[in-house]
């Protein structure tokens, strides 16, 4: 018996051809299903109802310059937010859509308060449990939580 193992990014994203029709919308190849999922479910139903009055795509913002040192070419640090999105009140939030955090994602949001701190930059997560699509933080704090709650019966 022969066993195919998909082909996976260093995000754990399925690169085999189904994977990838599970990550389009619209024609629009997204990097992972929940990015696809919130494109469909909120930005498509707020294009719609004229909550949303544009919305970006992967949108490139330069964190640190490039510079020399000691006669070497350091590249730039650069970030690629998810969804830029303009309200219909013209107000504008940067998205990204996260599952979990790594330490690099962490040091680029820190990086991107820094140096961008008058855009509202914001991470959103999907938990069913918690209710849908929420700002990453709140999740982990309701993860937390329910850590700290199974914690205490188990001890009780």
């Amino acid at each position: 018996m022969i066993f195919i193992k998909n082909k996976r990014s260093k995000f754990n994203v399925d690169q085999s051809n189904s994977g990838k029709q599970n990550r389009t919308y619209n024609n629009i190849l997204f990097d992972s299903q929940t990015e696809m999922e919130y494109y469909r479910d909120i930005v498509c139903v707020g294009l719609k109802d004229g909550s949303i009055k544009d919305c970006q795509l992967q949108v490139k913002y330069e964190l640190q310059s490039k510079y020399k040192y000691q006669n070497k070419n350091i590249l730039a640090i650069n970030y690629v937010a998810d969804f830029v999105i303009t309200y219909s009140d013209d107000s504008v939030i940067v998205i990204d859509i996260k599952g979990l955090a790594d330490a690099t994602a962490k040091l680029k949001k820190k990086l991107f308060h820094y140096r961008y701190p008058d855009i509202n930059y914001i991470w959103i997560c999907k938990s069913i449990i918690d209710g849908g699509w929420l700002e990453y933080d709140e999740v982990q704090k309701a993860r937390a939580k329910r850590k700290k709650e199974k914690k205490l019966l188990k001890n009780s």
